[in-house]
């Protein structure tokens, strides 16, 4: 039996640090610029009276609390492995972005309720305020977003951020239009329809995002990687006979983690060489960084391995 994990000295290129360690100035100039335009935006939208200002000023607390938990988690990603967390903590990013989309999807809800009342309720709106407040939060969250241009097609978790504040930034511009029209027009319905428009965009806009993060929490093949051209690839190994119980997925949001686990029968089993030579393989050609394979010298006629007692065609 043998084994390879891509570690240090043997051919094993250890994964670049998480992005999100570098980014810590733009994580907390992005909380300290939204948290502030949060209590600007809260107060100047009651005095307003307008529900798409207070639909914004939601979303950009939920932004606040989803930029404090993306930063913690690029930190507790950084930190070592310890004897009972031997990944380390890097799984906390994928943690991370989860409960950043069920935050995001609460905030949507109670801003849509809030939404209807003003719908069931329309009252005068000061248009002007709206396009002042909505002005100052094109500036705020469009330089927010510039500060995670740079990493966010490298991580989801900076990604997320990214999203987030871009998203911001354009919704702000939606309710500049839409405070100018009131302004203009006096139309007291028109503020909350352009606040049902602003939560179709952002739910919209964020489904991508919740659908990656639920596909790394459930460990899925990561994008970018085909299944079955990498059990190809270990079954054309020189005496590889056959393959089971091949798994591939993400350690992190970043990308830089992705692991493989497999049984491979290979006669006469393996040395140090060819399984160095088989990670690098899988290293250059998939961009897997973590590679454990476990090598059987012969297959039982089950097609399970010593101490395995469920039948091959269950690991598939």
């Amino acid at each position: 039996m043998g084994h390879s994990h891509d570690h240090g000295h043997a051919g094993h290129v250890h994964a670049a640090p998480p992005a999100g360690g570098k980014f810590s100035a733009a994580f907390a100039w992005g909380i300290g610029l939204n948290l502030a335009f949060v209590i600007i935006e809260a107060v100047g939208g009651l005095w307003a009276n307008s529900a798409a200002v207070l639909s914004d000023a939601g979303h950009n607390l939920s932004d606040v609390l989803s930029l404090a938990l993306a930063w913690g988690a690029a930190w507790l990603a950084g930190r070592p492995a310890t004897p009972r967390y031997t990944f380390g903590y890097r799984g906390a990013t994928i943690q991370a972005a989860l409960v950043n989309a069920a935050l995001l999807y609460g905030a949507l809800g109670f801003i849509l309720w809030e939404t209807i009342d003003h719908l069931r309720h329309p009252e005068p709106v000061k248009g002007g305020a709206v396009m002042l407040l909505a002005g100052t939060g094109i500036l705020i969250n469009g330089f927010t977003a510039w500060l995670f241009s740079a990493g966010q097609k490298g991580d989801v978790n900076v990604r997320g951020a990214y999203l987030h504040m871009l998203t911001d930034a354009l919704v702000s511009l939606g309710v500049v239009i839409g405070g100018a029209i009131t302004y203009f027009t006096k139309v007291t319905w028109l503020d909350p329809v352009i606040s049902l428009g602003l939560l179709v965009v952002i739910a919209v806009s964020s489904w991508g995002l919740l659908r990656d993060t639920i596909r790394l929490g459930l460990q899925a093949v990561p994008d970018g990687i085909d299944l079955e051209k990498v059990r190809q690839f270990m079954l054309g190994q020189p005496g590889v006979q056959s393959l089971h119980d091949l798994h591939i997925w993400s350690m992190s949001s970043d990308g830089h983690d992705t692991a493989l686990m497999a049984h491979l029968v290979r006669p006469g089993g393996a040395d140090a060489a060819w399984l160095a030579n088989l990670s690098a393989g899988l290293l250059r050609e998939f961009h897997i960084h973590h590679s454990t394979v476990q090598v059987e010298d012969t297959e039982l006629p089950d097609g399970c391995q010593s101490g395995c007692a469920v039948p091959a065609a269950a690991h598939a």
